[in-house]
């Protein structure tokens, strides 16, 4: 199976340049059919044109972004290694409302670039 994502820039620069393998996501409806071996079609966000296709290789699921940040290296989810440190759960509030993190599950979606 096939799923389309779209990315910010510097997300979609950091996949293309194999820094990062780890995408986050809430365990919603929409996510919970990915399974290991499925593709992910990334696409830039306002450049439909601009994809990069990666493999699932693993999925990381979560009680909460809280642990979820405690466990999977971060510098694999898109930090660099100077962000690491102020790295926290409250940057996913810019993407998912408080409501729907208390809903679902975080998920670390880890894959390969193809």
């Amino acid at each position: 199976m096939t799923y389309q994502m779209t990315l910010c820039p510097a997300p979609f620069q950091s996949i293309a340049e194999g820094k990062k393998t780890i995408e986050l996501r809430l365990l919603d409806e929409r996510r919970k059919p990915i399974r290991v071996g499925d593709l992910i079609c990334f696409t830039l966000e306002g450049h439909p044109e601009q994809t990069l296709l990666v493999r699932v290789v693993k999925l990381h699921i979560f009680p909460s972004f809280d642990q979820l940040y405690q466990t999977l290296p971060l510098t694999l989810c898109g930090y660099a290694e100077e962000e690491v440190a102020q790295a926290s759960p409250k940057d996913m509030d810019q993407y998912y409302s408080r409501e729907k993190q208390s809903q679902f599950q975080a998920l670390g979606i880890e894959f390969s670039l193809l």
